[in-house]
């Protein structure tokens, strides 16, 4: 209802202005409101210095309504404080700036007839012409005997506050607030790819430092296999040496050592070896049982025999024989 009134007083579009009020005071019948517009066109001229280096405020606000709110929060209260080269006299009721107006001049006659002309347009529209307080910038200390003699009472100088303090009013137009909130995505959208190409090139980093040292641990290695190449290749010639001389100086490999282990593993008489033959890389036997089972389990046995574990024996199926014996043949190899 309030921006509707706005919208209907002032001769200018919704489009082309921006408005916000604050609530003065309120009973059941009334309530007073302190409304404030301004013509976007003009803002922008006013924040043109910044918005070309792309700062967009977070607030637009009254000033005055800054400084009421920190020295006059509460009652009535009439600001005067310099906008350049002339005076604004505001009036406040509760902190919230209720009329304002721009001074002509700054000399002490003129002040003796416009500020009793600003208390009598208050008055018309329905703000009591009495001051209980009068706020006067202290910049303007020549003009303290002049407004204390207009209102009959005592001036209080007052200082810029730093920080201002916070008020409701923002005239912030929309499309202010949109650029700013895209301004502001944009900058949390570049802190985190620039934390990223941060965490890329630390990884980076660290893989080329692996990298280094891995081609450094590799050269050493090289170097270790180069230094050792020829005790190793003579161990090598030996080892070799070894298993091709172990069938003639390893017992286990001794043919009667063989053949004992052998008939140990015989489970009974019904199995017989009928051939047997050993070279340097292998044995075979052939045999004979009276059944299948027997000749696998005299195949069991051999491969568990302690003196035998020098070798891997296999075996393939057994032949049967008209007779129905069955004909067997294992195989044995070096392990």
């Amino acid at each position: 209802m309030v921006r509707i009134q706005i919208e209907k007083a002032l001769p200018f579009s919704a489009e082309e202005m921006t408005s916000d009020f604050e609530l003065i005071e309120q009973n059941e019948n009334e309530s007073v409101i302190s409304a404030v517009a301004v013509r976007n066109e003009q803002l922008a001229e006013i924040a043109a210095p910044l918005l070309d280096k792309g700062i967009i405020p977070r607030q637009v606000t009254v000033y005055a309504a800054q400084r009421a709110c920190t020295h006059a929060p509460q009652g009535r209260a009439l600001l005067i404080y310099p906008e350049g080269e002339t005076l604004v006299s505001a009036i406040t009721e509760n902190g919230k700036v209720s009329f304002t107006r721009a001074l002509d001049g700054v000399a002490p006659e003129q002040l003796k007839m416009e500020l009793p002309q600003l208390a009598l347009s208050a008055e018309l529209q329905g703000i009591k012409g009495s001051f209980p307080n009068v706020l006067l910038d202290e910049t303007c200390f020549a003009l303290r005997t002049t407004v204390e003699g207009i209102f009959a009472t005592p001036t209080e100088l007052v200082s810029i506050e730093t920080p201002p303090a916070a008020v409701k009013l923002n005239l912030l137009p929309e499309s202010w607030r949109r650029r700013r909130e895209q301004l502001l995505k944009r900058g949390e959208w570049q802190k985190r790819l620039t934390l990223a190409g941060a965490a890329y090139g630390a990884i980076l980093l660290l893989f080329l430092l692996y990298l280094g040292y891995s081609r450094f641990a590799i050269a050493r290695l090289d170097r270790l296999i180069a230094r050792d190449a020829p005790p190793t290749q003579f161990i090598r010639a030996t080892e070799a040496d070894w298993k091709t001389l172990a069938p003639a100086i390893d017992p286990g490999f001794y043919p009667v050592e063989i053949l004992l282990h052998l008939n140990e593993s015989l489970p009974s008489a019904d199995v017989r070896i009928t051939a047997y033959n050993q070279s340097a890389r292998q044995i075979s036997l052939d045999g004979e049982a009276n059944t299948a089972a027997l000749a696998y389990q005299f195949a069991e046995k051999v491969k568990k025999n302690p003196g035998l574990q020098s070798f891997r024996f296999d075996m393939a199926a057994p032949r049967i024989l008209p007779n129905n014996h069955a004909q067997f043949r294992l195989e044995g190899k070096p392990k």
